[in-house]
């Protein structure tokens, strides 16, 4: 008689006998943060929505109509009102202020980022660096009264150029340290072979560099840019006559202005903002993921 031998198979497990739950890897929904998210959504859309189609409501009917209800008659006098009011003198204002203050400030904050990641070494390099990262602790409204008393002395106040100026100061120093951590993300090995090349410093930094670190370029770009719109403490301690006003000045007289008319008041908030918006739209992926992936790394 002859016996055959079989090899043994392996017993199947179940997933709760290997410790695993059915369903443990299925994705589950976040309920509450959809709920959340929805919220927060609300809370942001809302009070946009109210100023929107409150620009659009005429005076005489606001108070008498749903705040939240849309205007039966839509009407854009109030946007002519607030043209009419020297709006585009402002609006060149902030342009030339913020374009000023932006290239100058994305420029040199470039070329010092590049200078200390290649120059690490250097004592005097690290010292700079040093100096960057304090100025990231020093509030705009701490150095007030000091920025104030440099611009008397240099005979700069109530002009462009004195929001130009302090604004390329504060924003240097965090666009030292984006574009600073990108740089370090510049395999040193391409570096090497434009040495090797012949290229120069300054050659390997707009040939090399620039392109490589497009993106933070970009971020710190738009982040200036929107910051330095956006300011107001400057314009109201270092600007004194109506020429010289940038948008967020001309807004808070407008709200002295057209206290009572509230229309008009949010016909010049819709203005002031829609360039923001614009701008945000158009650049708020490149914003995002060069904030997150400078400092992810």
């Amino acid at each position: 008689m002859t016996t055959t031998l079989t090899k043994p198979q392996p017993q199947k497990t179940t997933p709760r006998e290997r410790g695993h739950r059915p369903g443990a890897t299925a994705h589950r929904r976040n309920w509450l943060g959809g709920l959340a998210g929805w919220l927060w959504l609300a809370v942001v859309v809302v009070p946009l929505y109210w100023i929107l189609i409150t620009s659009l409501k005429a005076r005489s009917n606001y108070y008498a109509s749903n705040p939240l209800a849309p205007p039966t008659d839509p009407t854009l006098d109030n946007y002519e009102l607030v043209l009419e009011s020297d709006f585009i003198s402002y609006f060149w204002n902030s342009v030339v202020v913020t374009a000023g203050a932006v290239v100058p400030a994305v420029a040199v904050s470039f070329m010092a980022a590049y200078a200390i990641v290649r120059g690490w070494r250097m004592r005097f390099l690290r010292v700079v660096n040093g100096m960057f990262l304090m100025g990231l602790a020093i509030p705009l409204q701490a150095t007030a009264i000091p920025v104030y008393l440099i611009i008397i002395k240099l005979q700069l106040y109530d002009s462009l150029l004195a929001l130009i100026l302090p604004s390329i100061a504060f924003a240097i120093p965090l666009s030292v340290l984006i574009l600073a951590n990108f740089i370090r993300d510049v395999p040193k090995e391409l570096f090497d072979s434009m040495r090797v090349d012949g290229a120069t410093e300054w050659g390997t930094l707009w040939r090399l560099a620039a392109p490589l670190t497009r993106p933070a370029i970009l971020t710190v770009t738009i982040f200036n840019a929107l910051t330095i719109w956006n300011g107001f403490l400057l314009p109201l301690i270092l600007t004194q006559s109506p020429s010289q006003r940038t948008l967020p000045l001309a807004l808070w007289t407008f709200q002295g202005e057209y206290g009572v008319n509230v229309p008009a008041l949010l016909a010049a908030v819709v203005l002031t903002t829609l360039p923001l918006i614009i701008l945000y739209a158009f650049g708020r992926r490149q914003l995002l993921s060069g904030l997150t992936a400078g400092f992810s790394r």
